[in-house]
């Protein structure tokens, strides 16, 4: 099995820190740490692993340029509408400063990566969204982009793919966020329409208006493991209806148990399982 051999390599590469070394003597940046068991190895040993971790097998955040590493074949993927730029329309105070300091970081124009690329040969289109900007939300723009590639995969007549990671409706732009729930909605049903696939791929965290839009209606509703899925708040929700919830509730294992996802898929068995549906679901034998 792939996530056998998985295990395996990742065991040999966890990194032997001396235990002598001094903390002054680790630049910063080159270690990180588990978020859920604390685990610390080497950075770059991390990404070599799809940032899962080789102790308790968490799933960390990755970019939407990782993901492309991750999932297309080599030198396939062409971005699209990297022009696309956020505005203010709302005069949000300091909303523009941190949109450039999240640019700077990343490298991305918004929260949301969108093109074509081949996986195992097979053209899609694809958005990938990136927690690291404004924690994923969903903007103008990022309607917009992800409107887009789906309008594009219609033309194309290939499937679309989505990856989430969102906190949900970028508030700093009010209700014209919420509007592209149903612009995104609205073009996937297009897509639908002329019978082409959507696969929509959930990661941590899919929540909010993402998750109550494009990331809950695909053909086939997917999600890595221990990913966060839900739209409202745990403790919103325990005050709201005065019961206290399962441990593992908004969960996507949670969700798989109650029919809400089709399959939890480990990341390092993803390109795989992506490649096989869009294989049995390809309109003409390759």
């Amino acid at each position: 099995m792939i996530r056998d051999i998985f295990k395996r390599n990742r065991k040999q590469n966890e990194p032997k820190i001396p235990s002598n070394q001094a903390k002054n003597d680790v630049p910063e940046g080159i270690m990180t740490k588990c978020s859920a068991c604390k685990h610390i190895l080497l950075t770059k040993e991390l990404v070599n692993v799809l940032k899962v971790c080789p102790e308790c097998d968490h799933h960390m955040r990755m970019t939407a340029n990782e993901r492309v590493e991750m999932i297309f074949d080599d030198g396939t993927f062409k971005s699209m509408d990297d022009h696309l730029k956020t505005d203010n329309p709302l005069g949000f105070p300091d909303y523009m400063e941190k949109v450039a300091q999240d640019n700077e970081k990343t490298g991305l124009n918004e929260a949301v990566l969108t093109g074509t690329g081949e996986i195992e040969g097979y053209k899609v289109a694809v958005a990938i969204m990136d927690s690291h900007f404004r924690m994923g939300s969903m903007g103008s723009v990022v309607g917009e982009k992800i409107t887009r590639a789906v309008e594009k995969a219609t033309e194309l007549n290939i499937p679309m793919l989505i990856f989430t990671a969102s906190g949900g409706a970028r508030m700093q732009e009010g209700v014209l966020s919420l509007m592209q729930m149903a612009k995104t909605s609205v073009a996937l049903n297009r897509h639908a329409e002329r019978k082409l696939l959507y696969i929509s791929v959930m990661t941590y965290p899919t929540t909010g208006g993402v998750s109550a839009s494009f990331a809950s209606v695909g053909d086939i509703n997917l999600a890595e493991p221990k990913a966060l899925i839900g739209f409202a708040g745990r403790r919103v929700i325990e005050q709201t209806v005065g019961e206290k919830l399962p441990t593992d509730f908004q969960t996507a294992e949670f969700l798989l148990d109650h029919g809400q996802l089709d399959a939890v898929i480990h990341r390092a068995e993803m390109k795989v399982a992506l490649a096989k549906i869009v294989r049995l679901h390809a309109k003409e034998a390759k």
